[in-house]
């Protein structure tokens, strides 16, 4: 097969991966995987950045926010791209745009190239997810759906602990405009992704003229996205992916400062804890794949949301239970991690529950519009621990996770579905 060949047809016919959808999995990987380093990066060089540039503290926020809030733009964007020009040029289009931002960061002359460069890279992270999610849904087969697609969001624990590995012990060595330029690097592998297959659905779906009535691929995305026929699912798909994510950031957020402020951990005692709870975060995000293939994307999200509130609550509420068992404690830690595997679910669930026509736009729009809801987590946990302690903050991430484990269920079983076009 030549780089201007399209790929078989039907990749998805197949009973196993063969080396097409090898290479779809090595590049929705690490896109998403450098991408979520380029979105980390800054969070471990703001000291050096302060102090290159005599930034205040109100300064290095907006460079924080910037980031995140343009990812929201970044899903709108690419989702659209993805649809309308395919999942592949959308990917590279993506990483071209997170590549150039970086490479400015590095370059910056002042604080305000600087904050252009991580728009620009916020607008790029926001494209990789949908469009390299959607790739995989629709090319492997339906049985191997799961794993596949857990697999690859394993990028976003690599993507954090090369941002941590670094800003923490490489940037003081070379500087931190050199781990920026380097986390420039993929816009040197884009001439590769000439030889990933475009999506066969997504190419027979633009072959087929729209379906009569419903104005087709003429109609805006979100128009089609909040028509009748699809305003409910979009909307309990995105309230189920603001759940989990709250879940997750009113967690992993406040860990650290609740292990060190309210329990008397050192950082380096923290730290400790915080890595096994990211061990079992990488744990839960292969395994979830499996276990969803095999008993349903339901049940097994429902699943790994309760194991991530039991592991809270020990490690919250029944910290005194703990206190003098610290093994116990640390497998806790784990546990909760474990649980942060649901993460898995959604690139393949959303790939089967919504049609080809829309797919990338509702994928990257409700992944990317939902983390931006979590600018509100900070304030929420800041009212609840001056009336509860850091603890009550964390311990209300379990609650957001029994809350999508119980919202689950307002969506259909898509396990082993076939797409259609």
């Amino acid at each position: 097969m030549t780089a201007a060949e399209p790929a078989p047809a039907r990749l998805s016919l197949h009973l196993g991966p063969v080396a097409a959808h090898r290479r779809i999995l090595a590049l929705a990987w690490g896109a998403w995987t450098a991408g979520f380093l380029s979105l980390m990066l800054l969070s471990f060089v703001l000291q050096p950045v302060q102090d290159a540039f005599g930034l205040s503290e109100a300064a290095l926020a907006r460079l924080t926010a910037i980031g995140v809030g343009m990812s929201g733009a970044g899903g709108l964007l690419f989702g659209w791209m993805s649809d309308r020009l395919g999942r592949r040029a959308s990917l590279a289009a993506a990483i071209a745009a997170f590549g150039l931002g970086n490479a400015l960061c590095g370059l910056a002359p002042s604080a305000a190239w600087l904050l252009v460069g991580r728009a620009l890279t916020g607008l790029g992270v926001g494209g990789t997810w949908g469009a390299g999610q959607a790739l995989m849904g629709e090319t492997f087969p339906p049985a191997l759906r799961g794993r596949y697609g857990a697999i690859a969001q394993t990028g976003a624990p690599v993507g954090l602990g090369l941002a941590a590995v670094a800003g923490s012990f490489l940037a003081p060595v070379v500087g931190w405009r050199a781990v920026f330029l380097l986390a420039a690097l993929p816009l040197l592998a884009l001439p590769l992704v000439r030889w990933v297959p475009e999506s066969d659905l997504w190419l027979e779906h633009r072959r087929r003229p729209p379906v009569a009535g419903t104005g087709g691929q003429r109609r805006p995305i979100l128009v089609q996205l909040l028509a009748p026929d699809l305003a409910g699912l979009f909307t309990r798909a995105f309230v189920l992916t603001a759940l989990d994510m709250s879940s997750y950031w009113f967690a992993i957020v406040w860990l650290p400062r609740y292990l060190q402020k309210q329990r008397g951990l050192s950082i380096f005692g923290s730290g400790w804890w915080t890595l096994v709870f990211v061990a079992g975060s990488l744990a839960g995000y292969v395994s979830f794949g499996w276990v969803s293939d095999f008993i349903g994307r339901r049940r097994a999200f429902a699943l790994y949301c309760a194991i991530t509130a039991i592991g809270l609550a020990m490690v919250t509420l029944l910290w005194d239970v703990l206190a003098s068992r610290p093994l116990a404690g640390l497998t806790c830690m784990a546990i909760a991690g474990l649980g942060t595997g649901s993460w898995s679910c959604f690139g393949a669930f959303f790939s089967e529950l919504f049609p080809t026509r829309v797919r990338g736009a509702a994928m990257s729009t409700i992944m990317n519009v939902a983390r931006g809801v979590q600018f509100a987590a900070p304030l929420v946990i800041a009212a609840v621990a001056s009336r509860w302690g850091l603890g009550g903050g964390v311990a209300l991430a379990a609650g957001f996770a029994v809350l999508a484990g119980l919202w689950v269920w307002t969506l259909p079983e898509t396990a082993g579905a076939t797409l259609e076009v």
